[in-house]
């Protein structure tokens, strides 16, 4: 695809200018056409730099969330959306948002829909706030539906934070203990060794296994490196196969010590919140079904979206097949029956997704007072086995001495 740079006029004379993206100037010509412009020229741009994305400016949630809630009130206010793109375009930070916002704002002055502009973003704009954004234009309610876009990412964002705020304490704690393990081994033991060769005699087994690791770290360091490096990049390729990806979604549910147990429960919470959205914006349920399956971002529950969405397709219930889906509690099939009965899912999610999202926070506090004293365990006893196996030793030649 192309960028294109149209000089038109409309039926009163005026002048009109811009950039579209085409596949062929006809395509572009046609698009203004539509649009009620008499074509005067239309020229092939050369390839632009601003798409050229900074590595280190990476877009995060709250941005995009920041954003829409901006837009959302723009349009509420009465504003075209042409408009609040130019605003957003002039205020936003984000590098990479900006380009993305310049871009569409490009194709909505070509003609195109909001929401097929944001579509041809698929890194910044998701299924979900596509359709979202698509079902508001078809329903007149484009502010209502970004409103509940722009709390959807906010809510993500803050269930986001909630686990990685649990996972810093012991990725911190495990860091630290690496590293006093290695700076141990590294320059402590060395000394010690030395020492033992005066010495003479055998060496206790703890201390033996001591040595050796002290031996391989510093002789070897690059294999061991190496092997580190290799096994994690091994790892991720296995987590995004065809084959591993469920598998690892199906182990995370089983993590003991209620890291399995969180996992779930943010899993549910985001399909709960998602699917709820979507059939609050008026998305058609069997497309709203999909997308949910397709951002749960665990394998099982996709699989379990693409048993309800059969049910849907030939008459049933979408409670039905949730009652078969170990992943799914038994509250959440009934809510969601009650939900279909009443006419009030979209309402019955959102609280799904309440409720779960309260569990995660609690579940976290508690998870986070069991591995405080754990961590506290791990490094002493990691510290204290390489302080032993070092003084065993003399310990043993102090009793001959003696």
């Amino acid at each position: 695809m192309a960028t294109y740079v149209f000089k038109a006029m409309d039926l009163t004379g005026a002048k009109a200018t811009g950039e579209v993206e085409a596949d062929t100037k006809q395509v572009v010509s046609d698009q203004l056409k539509s649009r009620g412009l008499i074509v005067l020229d239309i020229s092939a741009k050369h390839q632009s730099r601003e798409l050229n994305i900074s590595f280190f400016d990476k877009l995060s949630a709250t941005d995009l969330a920041v954003m829409t809630r901006q837009l959302a009130t723009m349009v509420q206010s009465g504003m075209t959306i042409l408009r609040a793109l130019y605003v957003l375009e002039a205020q936003t930070e984000n590098k990479q948002l900006q380009e993305a916002i310049v871009a569409v704002r490009k194709d909505v002055e070509a003609g195109l829909p909001l929401s097929d502009a944001l579509e041809r973003h698929p890194a910044i704009f998701d299924p979900l706030f596509v359709n979202m954004t698509r079902a508001g234009e078809t329903g007149g309610m484009l502010d209502e539906s970004l409103i509940r876009v722009a709390d959807q990412l906010e809510k993500a964002d803050s269930l986001r934070r909630q686990v990685k705020s649990a996972m810093t304490y012991p990725a911190v704690v495990l860091t630290f203990a690496g590293g006093v393990l290695l700076a141990l081994v590294a320059f402590l033991v060395p000394v010690f060794i030395g020492v033992f060769k005066q010495f003479g005699g055998g060496l206790p087994p703890i201390t033996k296994v001591t040595v050796m690791l002290s031996q391989a770290i510093t002789g070897y360091w690059y294999v061991m490196f190496g092997g580190a490096f290799a096994a994690v990049w091994a790892f991720r390729k296995w987590k995004k196969s065809e084959k591993g990806r469920p598998q690892w979604d199906r182990f995370r549910l089983r993590v003991p010590m209620k890291i399995g147990d969180i996992v779930q429960k943010v899993a549910l919470a985001r399909w709960s919140r998602t699917l709820s959205a979507l059939v609050s914006a008026g998305v058609p349920l069997l497309h709203a079904l999909d997308i949910t399956g397709k951002t749960a971002g665990n394998h099982v529950i996709e699989q379990a979206m693409a048993g309800v969405i059969e049910s849907v397709k030939s008459g049933g219930t979408i409670a039905d097949p949730l009652k078969e889906s170990s992943v799914f509690p038994t509250m959440v099939s009934h809510m969601v029956s009650v939900g279909e009965e009443t006419g009030s899912l979209d309402t019955m999610l959102s609280k799904i997704a309440d409720f779960y999202e309260d569990q995660v926070d609690a579940a976290v506090k508690s998870l986070t007072s069991i591995l405080e004293p754990v961590m506290i365990v791990i490094v002493g006893g990691i510290v204290g086995f390489i302080v032993i196996s070092m003084y065993l030793p003399l310990f043993k030649v102090y009793d001959a001495i003696k």
